[in-house]
């Protein structure tokens, strides 16, 4: 095991394909997602690694060359963010519909217009129903750890679907953070070499994705790779408990903090989850039974750990770091989905919108949303609640004065 290094999410992501040995890198640079690329292709001109690096003219073409060069039998990492994975959108559907096992990292940006840098999850969330395994990073740690994960599971020929690693942009792409990177040899133990399913021959040529189906040999292949998604689930555990083996570091696709006797419990996940442990503690302090569980894994989604984990709570509240206009938080209708049959389920269940656009959430913000869940009369039936300070308010009202707004 290498000692600790200080690091990006972005160097902790190259460095997670490094340690992968990953065979080609197809590349389109997008701010916040630049570094990752800027990183490997350094460490390429100085031969510390043997992968090929192309620059595209697109996020489309990367994606198309990625899913090939994956079905010709290399190792392809990627990574693009908010308007550069829309862009590519098209290629998601057919690299998994291919059985392309690539990895993806996503760094979450918000989606324009309006024009932001910072994140919200928009974006990674619209490719949750492309077929794409979906792991979520809280901290640099995680984005290495969770992207070697990535590579062994969809590579499985149990599963043979790709993958998105998502980690927020700012707050973990250059955010510098205490790294631990494993040995050569431990990747090496945990991560085999990648073996296609159908590798490339010059001689027998195939053809993937290009004929027109009918209906009953379409529904089969979806229902094919929805069973795949499913198998991801039992991959996962298996492959989290032989990381943990060989590094000490689980990775759970739902991980509960302070549950044992929580009545009142926040569902989150990504970076801002480190914010709500630190009001955890506080109102723990303060005598409140409070909890976290955090969404390691959004797809496959983790219905019955969810339900598992909610059961018997006297109040839930999800946080959601993006918006469904019309409807309200994604993630919420999805944990109600999961909660819908469990006959303990929680008194309460409310949705909670923040951090779009990478809004800053303080501590008081996460105070409030306990006092709500103690208190759900204040709550308006069938209403997410939108967390939006006062001092906010003000700014914008003043922006809006400034720029002679009526």
């Amino acid at each position: 095991m290498r000692e600790v290094e200080m690091m990006t999410g972005n160097t902790a992501a190259a460095w997670a394909a490094r340690l992968a040995d990953v065979d080609y890198i197809p590349a389109f640079p997008i701010t916040p997602q630049t570094e990752i690329i800027e990183t490997l292709a350094k460490w390429i001109g100085e031969g510390l690694m043997k992968a090929k690096l192309v620059q595209f003219e697109s996020e489309h073409s990367m994606l198309t060359a990625a899913g090939t060069a994956s079905l010709a039998g290399a190792r392809v990492f990627t990574a693009s963010s908010s308007q550069g994975l829309l862009y590519g959108f098209e290629m998601l559907y057919s690299i998994s519909g291919w059985r392309a096992p690539l990895v993806l990292v996503n760094v979450s940006r918000g989606v324009a217009a309006p024009l932001t840098l910072e994140p919200d999850h928009n974006d990674v969330l619209s490719a949750r129903d492309s077929g794409f395994i979906q792991l979520h990073a809280e901290n640099c740690q995680d984005v290495l750890d969770l992207i070697l994960l990535a590579y062994r599971v969809s590579e499985d020929k149990r599963v043979r679907l790709p993958s998105i690693v998502n980690m927020d942009g700012f707050y973990l792409s250059f955010t510098r953070e205490p790294v631990r990177i494993p040995s050569k040899e431990i990747v090496g133990e945990f991560l085999p070499p990648y073996t296609p399913t159908l590798p490339f021959c010059p001689s027998r040529p195939v053809v993937k994705g290009a004929s027109v189906l009918s209906g009953s040999l379409y529904t089969y292949f979806k229902h094919n790779m929805h069973e795949s998604m499913i198998r991801a689930s039992e991959v996962i555990d298996e492959a989290s408990r032989h990381f943990e083996e060989l590094t000490g570091r689980p990775h759970k696709p739902v991980e509960g903090f302070y549950l044992d006797d929580a009545e009142y419990v926040l569902v989150m996940s990504n970076s801002f989850t480190t914010i709500g442990k630190k009001a955890v503690l506080r109102l723990r302090e303060k005598g409140v039974p409070a909890g976290l569980v955090k969404l390691v894994m959004l797809r496959p989604f983790p219905a019955a750990q969810l339900a598992r984990l909610l059961k018997n709570r006297r109040a839930v509240a999800v946080f959601d770091q993006n918006l469904s206009l019309g409807l309200g938080g994604i993630i919420y209708s999805e944990v109600a989905g999961a909660l819908y049959n469990e006959r303990k389920r929680p008194e309460t269940l409310i949705s909670v919108i923040g951090g779009l656009g990478g809004k800053y959430i303080t501590m008081e913000e996460f105070e409030y949303i306990f006092n709500l869940l103690q208190h759900p009369e204040k709550i308006e039936p069938g209403k997410p609640v939108f967390l939006f300070r006062k001092d906010e308010l003000r700014a914008v009202e003043n922006t809006i004065k400034l720029a002679g707004v009526v």
